[in-house]
């Protein structure tokens, strides 16, 4: 089972750098505005993109409704490249329940566009 953190803990968490926010949204939904910080990875292309992201050790997928996430976060927890000490978790009730400031644009980058040596925040 996913662990599911509620919005009120991921903010406090991107607001202390202690966790990797990742947005499983399309790219255009993700450009209308996101958690800040987050890399913009598409559920579709997330299996291909897993090479291009550095993990962290403490990850969350976000989505519209917090029920994809939960799925990409099993999906990211299963990937060779991700530590398996890594806590990866799912935000509930997703940009739904999300009542804080969002970026917009692409601001923080996504996954085609980062490296290996760099660090997604």
């Amino acid at each position: 089972m996913v662990e599911e953190l509620t919005p009120e803990e991921v903010k406090e968490k991107v607001d202390t750098g202690e966790i990797q926010v990742i947005d499983i949204r399309d790219e255009r939904a993700f450009e209308e505005g996101h958690v800040p910080g987050a890399v913009n990875v598409p559920m579709s292309e997330l299996p291909r993109a897993v090479d291009q992201v550095d993990w962290e050790d403490e990850i969350v997928c976000v989505c519209p409704i917090g029920q994809s996430s939960i799925q990409a976060a099993k999906l990211v927890s299963s990937f060779e490249g991700v530590d398996d000490d890594a806590r990866v978790t799912s935000m509930k009730g997703g940009y739904r329940a999300w009542e804080y400031e969002l970026e917009s644009g692409a601001e923080s980058g996504d996954a085609d566009t980062e490296t290996e040596s760099s660090t997604p925040h």
